[in-house]
């Protein structure tokens, strides 16, 4: 794995969901609200992503209205190398910033949490959500470094590794969450510049290519 790059970036961007956040407690009182297992219904969102479908796809599966937008505090737990990840960054002296497909809320939220950013955004403040280019013109725009600078931390090739990418950004893999175990077996998945099991190994290479 060839981490060289990192010497050149200014500045990281993470999203969100199961790459900050762990969406178990999101998911498991979803499945509790509809009256369904969370073996059920987390069942249906990985058979969905398997076969390359939106996992929005679930309602009409499940055959229920999709339920308001919302974030719950109660149900925010970021994964346990998250927070050491973005200090990580800092201490290697790269701004941080956080942006992906959120509800309106998610930057209170995430504040709450302790997580220190430069900037935190959501698809809802933005008006515009990912894979669309718009996104991620809005994200180098927020980052004031040239594309080519920003390193975009994401599970998702389809929302993260590929449109980053396709804008000029850099990009780590993480292969965690339904997503990114199933997208690892994806050919696409040797785009990224950086494949990584968790994001405790992303804040080793940081700070190895800092020192």
């Amino acid at each position: 794995m060839n981490s060289g790059f990192l010497a050149q970036i200014r500045c990281v961007v993470f999203d969100v969901g199961e790459t900050l956040v762990d969406e178990t407690p999101m998911w498991t009182a979803l499945a509790q609200r509809l009256g369904l297992t969370p073996f059920t219904l987390c069942g249906v969102v990985g058979a969905l992503i398997a076969t390359g479908k939106d996992h929005n796809d679930l309602w009409d599966v499940i055959g229920v209205d999709r339920p308001a937008a919302g974030v719950d505090a109660t149900q925010i737990d970021l994964y346990p190398d998250a927070l050491e990840c973005v200090a990580a960054a800092r201490r290697a002296g790269l701004a941080v910033g956080v942006a992906g497909n959120q509800p309106a809320g998610i930057e209170q939220v995430l504040s709450a949490t302790g997580l220190e950013a430069d900037f935190v955004a959501s698809s809802a403040a933005w008006g515009v959500a990912k894979p669309d280019p718009a996104f991620f013109v809005r994200l180098i725009s927020e980052t004031s470094v040239p594309a080519e600078s920003i390193l975009y931390v994401g599970d998702r090739l389809d929302n993260d590794v590929l449109p980053a990418r396709a804008a000029g950004m850099r990009t780590v893999f993480v292969r965690r969450g339904p997503w990114g175990y199933l997208h690892a077996l994806k050919d696409e998945a040797s785009l990224a510049d950086l494949r990584v099991d968790s994001l405790q190994e992303l804040s080793t290479l940081l700070g190895a290519d800092r020192t």
